[in-house]
């Protein structure tokens, strides 16, 4: 249990490093945290010039208690972000990959 309290932690302020660095006052960088079915997000709101932004940045969720990176709009990436935490690259899936792409990565399958 040690080990998820841990990776809701990690999650939870990664989110929330990554939702203080906005480019725009325009945009509001919304923090979603589900603790309770451990689904966790960055989704950023509102307006660019003429054009609407909406959308989630990162999604990961924690499953079989490996964090499942369902999405990664990050330059560095999170997983990357994740292993420098101390998360051992066997717990971190790379969900938006397909799934027979995951073999070739350094990250578990499944």
């Amino acid at each position: 249990m040690a080990k998820l309290d841990e990776y809701r932690q990690y999650i939870k302020n990664l989110l929330q490093q990554h939702a203080s660095i906005v480019w725009d006052n325009r945009i509001q960088a919304q923090t979603i945290f589900d603790t309770e079915h451990d689904h966790y997000q960055l989704v950023y709101v509102g307006w660019h010039e003429q054009d609407r932004i909406y959308g989630p940045v990162l999604h990961l969720d924690i499953i079989n208690e490996k964090i499942w990176i369902q999405q990664d709009g990050t330059e560095v990436g999170i997983a990357n972000e994740l292993v420098e935490l101390g998360v051992p690259k066997k717990d971190i899936i790379l969900a938006f990959q397909l799934p027979s792409v995951r073999k070739y990565t350094d990250f578990a399958i499944n």
